[in-house]
């Protein structure tokens, strides 16, 4: 496997009773980037994370984490990551800097070295202020941040989250957002699952679309939007106008829909430079008088949807198993 890649899997395969978990899953992060394994619940996420983790043996094909392979050195593995999972996993009778003390403790850093690193991630997390408060009177923005320090206690090279921000507002998940970022500065390699789109977009320098145990996808999130030729043309008229739907016939993709108004036109088209341009040009030429003319760019729910025929959100409550059992990532911080 190459030094360059920090986490890889090569055919990887689980099966949990009737329910094929993992497919043959391949995909690869190199060092210092963020990969986005994106799917609804049941793709095979979690699975592929908790194999990876040393949590769950496959079936079939094979993992390995900087360069360890993850079933013949399970110890050497957990070594070098570090596991922020679903749900925050430290104790809500602690302290926010009791909780991370012990974390260092349990991972045989010693006491002193422990409070240092504590005091290190309070200050990094902007959880300083509230780090002899009782954990279970955190937000729930607060408790994922702190789950994602004490991920970080050993300053492990590679980073698994698993869906990260999931039932966060939209500012606490913008926090998370700036933390993980700054974690590329340190040179750390993470593998972030996720079912928000915006989420892996924001983040990713690749992406990895996985639905029923299989890659149906995987490239950078510019390349997916342009693979999946969703970009959209929209056209409001001055006036309805007859002819405005021949004029823009020969420049779309499909079929031009109308709507009821009669001035809003749209059709899908592929990417291409001087769209905008060629489509006044056509309209002037059929003297249609235009308003505005958009061509949207694909978004990645587009991309998802072109890829499965379902909008990610619709597919969420498919498939009655969630990866396995989520609580086995505890204890694996260190």
């Amino acid at each position: 496997m190459g030094t360059d890649l920090m986490i890889e899997a090569v055919g990887l395969q689980k099966r949990y009773g009737d329910t094929q978990a993992l497919a043959g899953v391949d995909f690869s992060v190199p060092a210092g980037t963020i990969l986005g394994l994106l799917g609804p619940n049941g793709a095979g996420k979690t699975t592929a994370v908790r194999i990876l983790t040393t949590l769950a043996l496959p079936d079939g094909g094979r993992g390995a984490v900087a360069g360890i392979d993850v079933v013949r050195s399970p110890g050497e593995v957990r070594r070098h990551i570090g596991v922020a999972a679903q749900d925050a996993t430290l104790d809500p009778l602690l302290t926010g800097r009791q909780n991370l003390v012990l974390v260092g403790e349990l991972s045989d850093m010693g006491r002193a070295a422990s409070r240092a690193r504590a005091e290190e991630l309070l200050d990094q997390f902007e959880l300083t202020d509230a780090a002899d408060r009782v954990l279970k009177g955190y937000s729930g923005g607060m408790r994922r941040r702190l789950d994602l320090a004490a991920s970080l206690t050993t300053r492990p090279p590679v980073l698994f989250l698993d869906e990260p921000t999931t039932g966060l507002d939209p500012t606490s998940r913008q926090r998370v957002w700036q933390a993980i970022r700054e974690l590329l500065e340190d040179g750390v390699t993470v593998l972030l699952t996720t079912q928000y789109l915006e989420e892996a977009d924001a983040l990713a320098h690749r992406i990895v679309v996985v639905d029923h145990g299989r890659v149906i996808a995987d490239g950078t999130p510019l390349e997916l939007k342009e693979a999946s030729r969703s970009a959209r043309l929209e056209v409001t008229l001055s006036t309805p106008h007859p002819g405005a739907v021949a004029a823009l016939a020969p420049l779309v993709a499909g079929a031009v829909r109308v709507g009821e108004d009669g001035r809003r036109l749209s059709a899908g088209v592929d990417m291409a430079s001087g769209l905008a341009t060629a489509v006044v040009r056509a309209l002037d030429a059929a003297g249609v008088l235009v308003d505005h003319i958009e061509v949207r760019q694909p978004s990645l729910d587009d991309v998802f949807f072109s890829l499965t025929g379902g909008h990610i959100e619709e597919e969420e409550e498919e498939a009655g198993f969630v990866d396995g059992s989520r609580h086995e990532l505890e204890g694996a911080h260190a």
